[in-house]
């Protein structure tokens, strides 16, 4: 099969692997929302940075070596699954250990033993993330999402019911543990490999020199990205944190799902063509403008119908979500500029320079922060914005670089879909009034129907070049 029909072929399944894994997730989060209060969510949220960096570091970026590696054999795999089993062995033991601690931290005396349960994802997860792996380097999408999808409906069954029992906070828990479990056992079954006892020093030399790198990074981004979350956490209360969690997963689910899914497919590809550098090039720009065009007017409708969105899904007592989900959305457009440029630099081999870059950023973000704090919680929202365009001018300019392919000439080819989703967003805050007599479920049908006709048009209007993109993009 060539390259463009893997690539296209990946993606339909790779979507539908992402968003059937994210409509049933969000379905279950909805039901779940209704049935728990929004300190329980808060109470997860405290943990999000504890359980990112643990990933982050038994998985120790040498999955992302074994995907971008020329040629892979069994000891590579085993190599790298040995070193993530007994590294996930070593972090659950340390988050075991200051369990206790970061319940004093929060205040929050329940959270030790609600670590102590949580934390079991680590090893669960340990054992099927090279199985994993493997599928996203041959690009079998379709058996990864028919693996991925019976693990998540299980979990979430088990979760919905013991919320309906009146678990609370553990429902969340054991979601959460039993979704891990039920992932790696199908991936165990359904794989064709499976690991031998040995460990090549030489292989891991290579594979941890690239990957290192690459944990370092995610664990400082983990951190930072986090930090809000444990900032209002230790500052204001669950329930605040709660609210926070809530909007940032509500904006990250069309924004980090098209991303991320379209991410597992273009770095495997990208890979393939690293020394090609027109061909990068020429690709690297329409998926950027590809996945800009599809995630813009639905950000934008999201962030204007917010209000009866909230309502109609989570009910009245998550209102206090609105103002910050609609901050919050205006990184969420950034989101995908920033997870391309930064694909382009790993792709290259540079994870010393993307090291390099997080570092930068991360002692900027920590100055915003720092200064935003003491103005309040939602001056402490447009510090993050803030920081996403500053951010976003650096990773572009570095990763325009090698690419040939500099910022001004990005912005320019980007910029059209700015103003397709801004005369969009104009036109339905206007006519949003005419709807909200007839209820919240027609009011928001009704808004993102014309809205997405308006785009639709705008952009044939003005004959603009991304639709040639979707309609034949070229690998």
């Amino acid at each position: 099969m060539s390259l463009r029909k893997q690539a296209i072929s990946g993606m339909v399944w790779t979507y539908s692997q992402q968003f059937g894994t994210q409509i049933l997730a969000f379905g279950v989060s909805v039901i779940l929302a209704r049935l728990l209060t929004p300190s329980e969510f808060g109470l997860i949220g405290m943990l999000a940075i504890f359980m990112g960096i643990g990933n982050a570091l038994f998985e120790g970026g040498l999955a992302s070596s074994l995907i971008r590696s020329k040629e892979v054999t069994t000891k590579d795999y085993s190599t790298v699954f040995i070193f993530n089993l007994v590294a996930s062995f070593f972090i659950y033991a340390i988050i075991y250990l200051i369990a206790p601690l970061i319940s004093d931290f929060y205040r929050q005396p329940e959270l030790t033993k609600i670590t102590r349960v949580y934390a079991l994802t680590f090893i669960l997860s340990a054992f099927g993330t090279v199985q994993n792996t493997i599928l996203t380097r041959e690009l079998k999408f379709k058996k990864q999402a028919l693996i991925t999808l019976p693990g998540l409906l299980l979990g979430s069954g088990v979760g919905v019911i013991l919320a309906y029992m009146g678990f609370g906070v553990w429902a969340l828990v054991y979601y959460s543990v039993l979704n891990s479990l039920f992932t790696t056992l199908f991936l165990w079954i359904n794989s064709d490999w499976k690991p031998q006892l040995v460990f090549d020093k030489n292989l891991f030399h290579t594979h941890f020199h690239y990957g290192y790198k690459l944990t370092l990074s995610s664990v400082l981004d983990i951190i930072f990205t986090n930090a809000y979350q444990i900032i209002i956490g230790r500052f204001y209360s669950a329930a605040q944190v709660g609210y926070y969690t809530r909007a940032n997963s509500l904006m990250m689910l069309p924004v980090g799902n098209v991303s991320t899914a379209l991410n597992k497919v273009i770095f495997p590809v990208f890979s393939q063509m690293q020394d090609d550098l027109p061909r990068f090039r020429n690709v690297y720009k329409q998926v950027m403008q590809i996945i800009l065009f599809i995630i813009m007017p639905i950000i934008v409708i999201m962030a204007i119908e917010a209000d009866p969105i909230v309502v109609f899904l989570f009910t009245d007592k998550w209102l206090p979500v609105v103002p910050i989900f609609q901050i919050i959305c205006f990184t969420g457009v950034l989101y995908p500029i920033h997870l391309y440029n930064l694909l382009v630099l790993q792709v290259r081999g540079r994870s010393d320079l993307f090291l390099k870059l997080e570092i930068v950023k991360k002692v900027i973000l920590t100055i915003i922060i720092v200064t935003t704090l003491f103005f309040g919680f939602y001056e402490l929202l447009w510090g993050q914005l803030i920081f996403s365009v500053i951010a976003l001018l650096i990773n572009t300019h570095y990763a325009g670089r090698m690419l040939g392919y500099n910022v001004i000439q990005q912005m320019k080819d980007i910029l059209p879909i700015f103003a397709f989703a801004a005369i969009m967003g104009v036109s339905i805050y206007f006519l949003d009034g005419l709807f909200v007599k007839y209820g919240d479920f027609i009011r928001i049908l009704m808004t993102t129907t014309i809205g997405f006709a308006i785009y639709i048009l705008t952009s044939l209007l003005f004959k603009s070049q991304i639709i040639n993109h979707i309609k034949s993009i070229k690998f």
